[in-house]
């Protein structure tokens, strides 16, 4: 028997669009093989389409199954290994939640993914809507999504007033995202609200004519689809300087600490930071044995923006020769020497890869 809560009026609609009009060979669609992609599949892409654009996960997305096929591969992987294959992605906690997250299905839940909603959300990473994608395209289950395509479909659908990041307003977003969902073919259906957000719903210049729920668009008829939906209020992110130490030896190797687990590049190695110069000796003597003046100094040569502030990196290039006694040749827990032919093996933030890269 029908939900009685149920809205078919986007899916009767939507669902033979996609038939035609939708992505069919992203590659966490199938299992590789041809086949379901089952929920481990989804789960990795759901978290790595977080922030970022699917041309940009593809590649990623591959490499990461080539590495880490089943959980218990991911599950058991040094850290360091997890996080250099999600070098350059960005967000790296969902690359630490991503790893914590196997380790827990595999102590708690024998491998398998839980069949329930709740179960889902009580593990590290995983949020409602990543939790409904699991259910929907892994599991087979009628469970609602609400990514940032689908909030944008929803919105101008309905003419949904407020920043999404609002809770009134996300609150408002799961109850049509909910209410439409069908109890069949869920899985096609999400995937193909998706598929339009990304194509004809898009942030700008949105394709209203092709749209197959163009009928249905609140937003289209009152003439103000671009409006929706809301921005983010308007916020100047402060500005943090540092100051990066390039040590390089006269072999090419070159002096990375590894960052603290929690916050920015939590747990990727990184250039010694610090947040002036004038602490410079403090920094090297205990480490290096010794004071090595920077050659050259490359003030404000890098701006990198984070969700809630930028930065703005200055470089010191400190070269130490190959004669020069210091302590930190021998590799610690956090301060190591990286060859030119092993740099790729340490998991880098972008920012950093290129700094060393490039000079």
């Amino acid at each position: 028997m029908p939900d009685p809560g149920y809205d078919d009026r986007i899916a009767e609609r939507l669902l033979p669009w996609f038939e035609v009009h939708g992505r069919h060979d992203l590659p966490w669609q199938d299992d590789g093989l041809g086949g379901p992609p089952g929920p481990y599949r989804v789960w990795v892409s759901e978290i790595m389409l977080q922030q970022t654009r699917v041309a940009t996960v593809v590649e990623y997305f591959h490499r990461f199954m080539a590495r880490f096929p089943t959980l218990e591969t991911l599950a058991e992987a040094p850290l360091d290994d997890v996080l250099a294959h999600w070098a350059g992605l960005g967000y790296y906690a969902r690359a630490r939640n991503l790893q914590a997250c196997a380790q827990q299905l595999l102590e708690r839940h024998q491998g398998r993914f839980p069949s329930s909603l709740e179960q889902l959300e009580a593990l590290p990473g995983i949020g409602r809507s990543t939790a409904g994608a699991i259910l929907s395209l892994g599991l087979g289950q009628a469970a609602a999504i609400l990514d940032g395509n689908v909030k944008r479909v929803l919105a101008r659908l309905f003419r949904v007033e407020g920043w999404p990041g609002r809770s009134a307003t996300l609150k408002d977003l799961w109850s049509l995202a909910e209410r439409h969902t069908p109890p069949q073919r869920a899985a096609a259906y999400n995937q193909a609200m998706m598929d339009l957000g990304a194509s004809l719903c898009s942030r700008r210049s949105p394709d209203c004519a092709a749209c197959p729920l163009a009928d249905l668009c609140e937003a289209r008829a009152n003439g103000d689809v671009e409006r929706f939906p809301e921005p983010r209020p308007r916020s100047r992110r402060p500005l943090r300087r540092c100051w990066m130490l390039l040590h390089r030896r006269d072999d090419g190797a070159v002096l990375l600490q590894r960052r603290p687990p929690q916050g920015i590049w939590g747990g990727l190695w990184s250039l010694p930071e610090l947040d002036d110069l004038d602490s410079l000796a403090d920094w090297q003597l205990p480490r290096l044995g010794r004071v090595v003046e920077p050659q050259r100094r490359e003030p404000a040569c890098l701006r990198h923006g984070f969700s809630h502030f930028e930065l703005e990196i200055s470089l010191a290039l400190c070269p130490v020769g190959e004669g020069e006694a210091v302590s930190a040749v021998a590799d610690t827990d956090d301060l190591c020497w990286a060859s030119p032919d092993r740099l790729a093996e340490y998991a880098l933030p972008a920012p950093v890869s290129r700094l060393i890269g490039t000079r």
